[in-house]
């Protein structure tokens, strides 16, 4: 894997009976390297209407996906099979308790591509709001021919 890569992240909130999922999809630009079998990703990412941006890192290790978040905002969250992680999630808007019960892990790693796929419940402020889903593709920029075009 190159130290360039291209990370695409889709996640899926289905919030219950009645309610509309929602889909949201990023794809950015970013930097990779491997260190004691960890894998690390780091990229910027903007939030609209506001200054400044947020440094998202993460970190996949052979059975769960760690996901910090520096800047406009902020959070620690930890994706771990069959285990409950609670972190603060702090935005421009507040902050708030999350817990994250991750009840899949799914890393599949070739030599220029890492697929992770993460089901997980997620609560806010003790409150159960969804089941979801995401999927982090991460390819080395070198080894595609990616274009933005429809």
């Amino acid at each position: 894997m190159t130290k360039q890569v291209l990370i695409t992240i889709k996640g899926l909130q289905m919030p219950g009976p009645g309610e509309e999922d929602t889909n949201i999809e990023l794809i950015t630009a970013g930097d990779y390297y491997k260190k004691n079998g960890h894998h690390f990703i780091m990229y910027n990412e903007v939030m609209e209407g506001f200054e400044g941006s947020t440094k998202n890192y993460i970190k996949v290790k052979e059975d769960s996906v760690e996901v910090r978040k520096k800047g406009v905002a902020n959070a620690h969250m930890v994706f771990q099979e069959n285990k409950k992680n609670l972190t603060y999630y702090s935005t421009p808007y507040g902050s708030m308790e999350m817990g994250i019960s991750a009840t899949r892990v799914k890393i599949q790693e070739t030599r220029e591509n890492i697929d992770v796929n993460v089901d997980y419940a997620l609560e806010i402020n003790e409150q159960h709001v969804a089941d979801c889903n995401i999927c982090i593709n991460i390819k080395s920029k070198e080894a595609q021919d990616f274009s933005l075009r429809s």
